[in-house]
């Protein structure tokens, strides 16, 4: 069934009807204009991803905006970072259909309000709407009787998110670098090349997929780690980048093929943009903590929607510059930015492109290879993954054992379950899902995906080797949970 998860309405293709589309866009307007951010007749800005059903769903979403007496606008498929930053641009609301990093049997829509995206507590007013429609309109099965056709992209709003950055690092910065990029059916595959070449980058698109890959950035397939590897010997990069599906998760290895973690790129991007505050999920590597290298770090609940409320709240309390990141990489900045003269403007969205942008300046300007700019940082390290088709309903089930109003109880729970990984439980933390500090100072956190019947593992120690020994451990106990 299709609900709002983590981040927008999100759920299978094929519960994702016209019909089901048509009454929550709609809904979604209704709600704008109760609190005076949309009016009929302004304009509403549409976007979308490479998925397959991605086509069907925007063009169910233009006839609600037409519904709605607006004028909807197509931006084209582009990033839902772009199509966030055009509506923020001019100060209307935008809709993007993606399904973002989840399988291509699944889909979703992000709603953006004029100044940013739509927070939990706006979904309340969304569904408490009228989202009754005229039965005259739609088949039986849901289907518009008269599905508009979709105009040519306007490709004004895509060049505006590519222009940001051009003027910001500067058409040059990356001269001498070779540079891959993993193209799948990511929607930046060609506006990632298009960026890297004007900054003066050589650059070598890899990996073009015609069929929708499902690139999870926090829980990466045994095919991606081997191309890595693979591409950056073979054509002798000094980086590889891609993004999963609508670009809001960065990824980037470097000259060893190997994928950094998102939260680590997202403490070295907050350094190199001089941030004063930073906001994270309670899922991210807490080198963040150890490196001292910010003057206020907030933690939250893992979704961008919380991560932008703590980023308002310390912009409020004039913490500023305040940036934000997420463990899947994406970099929300809070605060405008000044560089060699040229001005960066607010994007409190996940974006991809930021962030790998700015980790690669940085060590060109410093004279060295990417890696070398994670030599000063803490010895954290942080692995994910998870199960597939678990039901919410099982994980929430299990979860509660470490969960009670005991916490003494739910340690000996933990310990007893867990122990045999890592040793004994130390401290609780309940932010989000059961995240536990074993005594020994690991990390295992649980929780169930806010966007697909998942339940995700995280777990963090002082080597690779011994995180990822953690995870697989942690996973064949939870494995059992099936039965």
């Amino acid at each position: 069934m299709a609900a709002f998860g983590t981040s927008g309405l999100r759920g299978l293709v094929s519960d994702l009807t016209d019909q089901l589309v048509f009454t929550h866009v709609r809904a979604f307007l209704r709600y704008l204009r109760d609190i005076g951010e949309y009016q009929s007749g302004e304009k509403v800005i549409l976007g979308g991803d490479l998925r397959p059903s991605t086509p069907r769903i925007l063009a169910a979403s233009w006839a609600a905006v037409l519904a709605e007496e607006g004028k909807p606008q197509f931006a084209g498929y582009l990033p839902s970072p772009a199509l966030a930053f055009a509506g923020i641009s001019v100060g209307v609301p935008a809709l993007m259909v993606t399904g973002s990093h989840i399988p291509f049997d699944r889909n979703g829509i992000k709603f953006n309000r004029p100044h940013g995206e739509l927070m939990k507590a706006d979904e309340a007013g969304i569904l408490a709407q009228d989202m009754q429609v005229a039965s005259d309109l739609f088949t039986k099965q849901g289907a518009l009787l008269h599905l508009p056709l979709l105009p040519d992209a306007d490709p004004r709003y895509l060049q505006s998110y590519q222009n940001r950055y051009l003027d910001f690092f500067g058409k040059e910065s990356l001269s001498g670098l070779r540079l891959g990029v993993y193209q799948h059916s990511g929607v930046a595959r060609d506006l990632l090349v298009d960026i890297l070449v004007a900054m003066g980058a050589e650059v070598l698109p890899l990996g073009r997929s015609a069929e929708f890959v499902s690139l999870d950035t926090e829980a990466l397939r045994p095919e991606d780690t081997k191309f890595a590897q693979q591409a950056v010997a073979e054509h002798q990069l000094d980086a590889l980048l891609t993004t999963d599906g609508d670009a809001d998760r960065p990824m980037i290895a470097d000259t060893t093929g190997r994928w950094w973690r998102g939260d680590v790129l997202g403490v070295l991007t907050a350094q190199a943009l001089g941030a004063h505050s930073v906001v994270t999920p309670v899922s991210s590597n807490t080198a963040l903590e150890l490196s001292g290298l910010f003057a206020r770090i907030h933690r939250t609940r893992i979704g961008s929607p919380y991560v932008i409320e703590a980023m308002q709240a310390a912009l409020a309390a004039g913490e500023g510059p305040v940036v934000g990141y997420e463990a899947n990489g994406g970099f929300l900045l809070g605060s405008p930015l000044q560089r060699h003269g040229q001005s960066l403007q607010p994007l409190p969205t996940r974006d991809a492109i930021l962030p790998m942008l700015t980790v690669l300046t940085a060590a060109k300007q410093q004279g060295n290879r990417l890696a070398a700019l994670m030599d000063h940082l803490p010895p954290r390290f942080t692995a994910s993954d998870r199960l597939q088709d678990f039901p919410t309903r099982l994980s929430q089930q299990h979860l509660d054992a470490f969960r009670g109003t005991d916490d003494v109880l739910n340690l000996i729970a933990f310990s007893q379950t867990f122990g045999k990984v890592a040793g004994p439980a130390g401290s609780l933390d309940h932010t989000d899902g059961v995240r536990v500090t074993l005594e020994n100072g690991t990390i295992i956190h649980l929780r169930p995906s806010g966007n697909a019947p998942e339940l995700r593992c995280y777990t963090e120690a002082d080597s690779p080797e011994e995180a990822e020994r953690m995870l697989r451990a942690t996973l064949q106990i939870m494995h059992g949970w099936r039965h």
